[in-house]
């Protein structure tokens, strides 16, 4: 059994304004995904999006991200208390985030951002689709630090007793997300994006990246405790991760094929 860091979920405090680890993970994954989508970008100079369009997208994706996240949680998660309590689902403060959602809001930046601009909406997917992971790492991580969304009760010796877990030690399953979610699905994308055979099928890093972020998802679920006013689905063997992860794997899958079909048949 390890035990838990205690780190101050404050990173900084500038008099009344408190800077939280999270908010500095958001910012993380944003820049650096920002930056590195523009060295993808680099590597076709003569299609789009370019760097420039990179740039005049980020606050679409921001906006996705945010919004997305936000009204996802508020939809998936916990319907009836925000239904009841309203005025609280413009409190991002006070948590309460769906990765599920912030997907959902980018697809609907990735479908109309192209469309203005008149350029592929897979290319710009594939590029983005790259960098997600480093924002799901940072994420996953201050998770971690907030002591929050941790795993199973286990006899593991890598439990760790979190301070809002109860007195057992529980699985970091914030930090098998942020491995396998982050590091591991970032370098299975490093690696694809970087082969000319790939690029030129665009959608194949998209369908990757959704079956690769679902099958991860649904197996660190295994570990995960479920939401306490969710619990489990379908007879004490599913959760809502699992759920709604299911959907990324058939479309990823169908992305791919999708994408090395027509390019073949061409």
């Amino acid at each position: 059994m390890w035990e838990f860091p205690n780190i101050d979920p404050v990173a900084v405090s500038l008099g009344p304004i408190d800077i939280r680890w999270y908010a500095l993970a958001y910012l993380a994954g944003f820049l650096l995904g920002w930056w590195y989508c523009q060295r993808l970008a680099d590597l076709d100079e003569d299609q789009r999006p370019d760097k420039m369009d990179i740039d005049d997208f980020l606050p679409w994706a921001i906006a996705g991200v945010i919004f997305g996240g936000r009204l996802g949680y508020v939809a998936f998660y916990n319907l009836e208390y925000y239904a009841a309590h309203p005025a609280e689902i413009l409190m991002l403060w006070e948590g309460g985030m769906s990765f599920h959602g912030g997907a959902l809001g980018v697809v609907l930046a990735l479908l109309i951002y192209p469309s203005i601009h008149k350029f592929s909406h897979l290319r710009l997917a594939d590029l983005v689709c790259a960098c997600v992971p480093l924002g799901l790492f940072f994420g996953r991580v201050a998770n971690f630090i907030n002591g929050e969304l941790f795993g199973r009760v286990t006899n593991s010796p890598l439990g760790i007793v979190f301070p809002r877990g109860g007195p057992y030690p529980r699985h970091p399953s914030q930090l098998y997300e942020a491995a396998l979610e982050g590091a591991v699905l970032f370098l299975i994308l490093f690696v694809l994006v970087r082969i000319d055979w790939v690029r030129a099928r665009s959608g194949i890093v998209t369908g990757v990246f959704l079956v690769g972020y679902g099958l991860a998802r649904a197996f660190v679920e295994l570990f995960r405790q479920p939401d306490a006013h969710i619990g489990f689905l379908f007879g004490e063997a599913v959760t809502m991760g699992q759920v709604l992860s299911t959907p990324m794997i058939v479309v990823g899958l169908g992305l791919v094929i999708y994408a090395v079909f027509r390019k073949s048949a061409s």
